[in-house]
This record gives C-alpha cells, structure tokens and sequence, in this order.
C-alpha cells in the first residue's frame, strides 16, 4: 500500500500573462493617494466635524489606523502573490470559489459606482457655472439634457485612457496627484495663517460635543473611511509593477501614512480657522451655502478670494482623477472574477497594451447604467465604505489561512505576531461594517444577495469549466455577514449621523452603543477567524489554485 504524498508546503506563483508591468515605485504610491484624495476631501472636513465637533480629529487617526492594520495584511499577501485583482483572488487561494466569489461580487459592485459618483461629483461642482448639466430634485443633482452627454463622455474618455495601457495611465495620473496634493497643502498653510482660533476646539461643547462615541460613527458616515480605502490601488496593480517586493508594501503604507498627516492638519486647520459666529448653534448646524465645498465656503468668509477660485478648480479636478483610477480598479476586479473562474472568460482578454479591454467596455456600460436617476445617489457613499469593508475582511482572513496552508512559501514581507496583526485587521473591517449602521448594510446586503443570483445563473448557464464552489471551505462567510447583520439591525444611530428612513426593514436604532458594539465585534471577529481557520481548504487545494496555469490563458488582441 503506497504512502500518501505529502503536502506541499509552499507553491509556484504564476504571474499573469501578457499584462505591462510599467507602474514605478512612485506611480504605485500615486494610484493610492491620488484615490485617497478624491472629492472626499473637498467635504469630509464639514461632515466629520458636524458629527463629531472638533473630535473629528481623532476620527482621521483612528480610521488611518484601522485601515493601516488591513493595509499590512494585504501587503504581506500582494508581496506573495503579485497578481491583478488580488483583493478578489487571494480569497479564492485559501477558500475557494464562494468565497472569493462573495467577496469578489461586493467589491466590483462598490468599485463600478466609484468612477460614476465621481463624474457626478465633476459635474455637481461645475453645475453653478453650467446649469444645463444637472438638475436639483429635492436635494439631490440628477443628470439632465445635454448633461448625459457631458457624463457618458468623462466615462468613455476615462475608459479610453485605461485602454490605453497601465503607462499612460500612471503617467497622467501622477501629474494629477502632484497638483492634488500642491492644492491640499496650500489650504492647511493659507487657513493657518488667516485664522486660528484655538478655542473652538473646546469653548462650543467641549471636545466631544455629542459624546466619545461619534469620533468612531463619524468614520464611515462623514466619508473618513471611504477616503482610506484607496489604498486598495496597491494591491489591485501588484500584478503591473515592475518591483512587487519593494513597492506594494512602500504603496500600501505610504499612501495611507502620507494622507492621514494631510487629512489631520487639514481637519485641524478647518476646525481652528472657522470663525466663532458659526458654531452659534451647535457643530450640527454648521453649513456652508457655497456651491464648490466647506473649504471654498470657508475661504471666501475669510476674504482668500483666491483660494475660493483655486478650490473651484480642484473640485473638478480632485473627482476627475479619482474616477480615473477606479476605472482601472473595476477593470481588474472584473478580470480577477474571470481568472477564478467565476466570469466569462471574455473578460480576461487582453489588448496589445496588456489590458482586459473587455472588462474596460463592461465597466463603461455598466458606470454609465448608474447615471439612472436612482433617489438618494449620496447614500451611495456609506454604501461603498461598508461593500469594501466587506471584501477587505477575508483578505485578513488568508493572511492566517496560508501561514497554515503554505508554512514555507517565500514571504519577503511577512508581519510579526502571528495571528495578531491578521486579527486586528479583520476586527477592523468588522467595525467598519458595524459603523455604517443598519440603513446602508442593509443596501449592501440587498447587492451582495443579487450577486448571488448571478452567481447562480452564471454556474448554470456557462459552457466553461467552472470551479468546484467549495462551499464548505467558504461557508464561514455567510455565518460571519449574518452576525455582523444582525449586531448591526440592534446597533444605534448616533446624535447628527445622517439617517435613511426608506429602510425595507426597520431597525438600525437598537440598544446596542458603539462601545458595547466593539466589544461584541471583537468577540465575533475571533469566533470566525479561527472558524474560519479549521474549514480553510487543504494545502494541496490551495497550492493548485496559486499554481493554477488555465489552458485558456489571457489572450492578446492582434
């Protein structure tokens, strides 16, 4: 009787054929700050401080820390694994094809609306000096006439510059992200020196008008979060730099590290140069009617006519080169999904510049389907910050998963502590989850189950092999969604978080606080990490999926 093979205890990475690998050191840390620093910016500074007073602060740091816990997973794992699209795909290495699927399915879902927010975004911004792009509908800036136009061919002109391949790209979005970035700091230095008063940073209710908790709900409710998440750029264009070992983790962490000091001295200098008039009535009523942001309304109290005009400009700008980058982002998502099997394979196909032209068209069809005149097209924020905590999760979860799956697989970036950093890092999505609140999980919920419908459909009709599900090895997913849904059905709405009252099923103002919140968290986040751990696919398993050659490779277009 022969004696079973042992199993492998590391494994050949392929890389992806045909794809340029053209993006630098500097031009991979661009991809992350230039998606950090988006049209967020332009209002995060009003929105934080109108939940959180000068608090709001803290909330910066804090949610710079979570997100740098999630970045030094991914680093650790994009440094192994330097593919395209490894937010989708390293799930599939370590627990198969519903798991990556499930998470596969929300990030491309949050990415695809990223590009048309930000068009919107573009054009809400020039609306005042071009009043036939949009038109108000209580409250809301919904595409008109000539506009559709104007929409459809930012995303044909982002879509075109993707097409052309990863070096043009990266060429032009650094250039954008210097001029972001001149921008940004001129603003701290000029509003420093027009005004600083310290008081009001304790003489208007004190530090924390509205209580400790909202410095965490402000996170995910004024957008601090959904700035953060850019850093995911790193990770999705591993696969097309020209050093993964060197630049992933210089990406990853830099673009967090050097937009967290901004966006501090930033809020810092907003809070301290608002004049004390202002805050009459409490940080809740603060508000600006000046059409470009807070930060030009601001400018032009303190008679910096100029700085009014410059902000103007960067508010069309800022949005512009952030869509531009998530255009690439939902283009490699798409070509990932395809890679594990769980999308045509049209969507792998390659142009003669190394890019998946055919999921360049779908992301263009589908971001211009999203220009619709849904209600609400603002809630679509909190909705994208809780769809990529989400997806982010099991990425931590691989870190652990191939530690035990892969002990001996080269890591030239490998985190200390064990378990430690992995866990941290998965209650950190957790809680990003938990803070979105009820109104928008339940939003995201409703995408992820018509995601799987397609799945469904998908499996059902393709004439291409697909992969065993395995659900076995990924059913921690759903047990895990399901407690964080239903901690988040009884979690409670904090004082002036914005709340959504079209909800298909009531709750979101329940008796679990954010502290008592945490600690539930934390409990959960270790119940399913170690789950998680004991249904993770066999080494064998695992190692075929890295190794995984298709006989079908991307093809090249003559």
């Amino acid at each position: 009787m022969g004696t079973p093979a042992a199993s492998p205890t590391r494994a050949t990475v392929q890389l992806d054929h045909g794809v340029r690998r053209d993006v630098n050191k500097i031009s991979l840390l661009f991809t992350g700050v230039g998606a950090i620093i988006g049209s967020g910016w332009l209002f995060g500074a009003l929105y934080a401080s109108q939940i959180a007073g000068p608090a709001a602060i803290l909330s910066w740091v804090v949610g710079a820390v979570m997100v740098l816990f999630i970045g030094f997973a991914y680093a650790e794992l994009s440094v192994m694994f330097p593919v395209v699209g490894g937010i989708i795909r390293f799930p599939h290495y370590s627990f198969g094809s519903f798991a990556s699927y499930s998470a596969g399915w929300i990030s491309w879902l949050a990415a695809a609306a990223v590009t048309p927010i930000e068009v919107l975004a573009t054009m809400q911004y020039a609306y005042p000096y071009a009043g036939w792009l949009m038109t108000p509908v209580e409250g809301e800036y919904l595409v008109s006439g000539y506009g559709w136009l104007i929409a459809i061919a930012l995303m044909a002109l982002y879509s075109t510059i993707n097409a052309l391949g990863v070096g043009v790209f990266a060429r032009l979005n650094n250039i954008l992200v210097w001029w972001k970035l001149a921008v940004i700091v001129l603003v701290i230095v000029v509003f420093f020196a027009v005004s600083f008063n310290p008081g009001n940073l304790t003489d208007f209710g004190g530090f924390t008008p509205e209580g400790a908790g909202t410095i965490f709900t402000a996170i995910p409710a004024a957008g601090v979060a959904f700035s953060y998440l850019g850093f995911r750029n790193g990770v999705e264009f591993a696969g097309e730099t020209n050093n993964p070992q060197r630049n992933v983790p210089f990406a990853l962490i830099g673009s967090v590290v050097i937009t967290a000091i901004i966006y501090v001295l930033l809020q810092i200098a907003f809070v301290t140069g608002l004049p004390q008039r202002l805050l009459g009535d409490g940080w809740g009523e603060l508000t600006f009617a000046e059409s470009a942001g807070p930060l030009a309304g601001l400018a032009l109290l303190l008679g910096v006519v100029w700085m009014a005009w410059l902000l103007r400009v960067d508010a069309i700008v800022s949005p512009a080169d952030t869509g531009l980058i998530y255009a690439g982002v939902t283009t490699r998502l798409s070509y990932a999904n395809a890679r594990n099997d769980n999308a045509p394979q049209a969507l792998t196909r390659l142009n003669r510049r190394g890019v998946p032209w055919v999921s360049v068209l779908l992301m263009f069809v589908v971001g211009c389907l999203f220009f619709l005149p849904f209600p609400a097209w603002s809630k679509f924020i909190g909705f994208i910050t809780s769809a990529f905590a989400v997806s982010f999760a099991p990425g931590c979860l691989v870190v652990g998963a191939m530690r035990r799956q892969l002990p001996d697989q080269e890591r030239p970036f490998r985190l200390p502590g064990g378990d430690t950093i992995p866990l941290l890092a998965f209650f950190s999505s957790n809680l990003l989850v938990f803070w979105s609140t009820w109104p928008i999980n339940e939003k995201m919920l409703i995408g992820l189950l018509a995601g799987y419908v397609v799945f469904v459909i998908y499996h059902v009709t393709t004439k291409h092999d697909t992969p065993p599900v395995d659900f076995k090895s990924g059913s921690w997913f759903p047990v895990w969604l399901a407690g964080l849904m239903v901690l988040s059905y009884f979690g409670e709405v904090t004082p002036n978080q914005p709340v959504d009252e079209a909800l298909l099923l009531p709750g979101g103002d329940g008796p679990i606080g954010v502290g008592p919140g945490a600690l539930i968290i934390a409990g959960w986040s270790v119940l399913i990490y170690y789950y998680a751990m004991a249904v993770r696919l066999p080494s064998r398993r695992a190692a075929a999926y890295v190794e995984k050659t298709p006989t079908d490779a991307p093809t090249t277009a003559g």
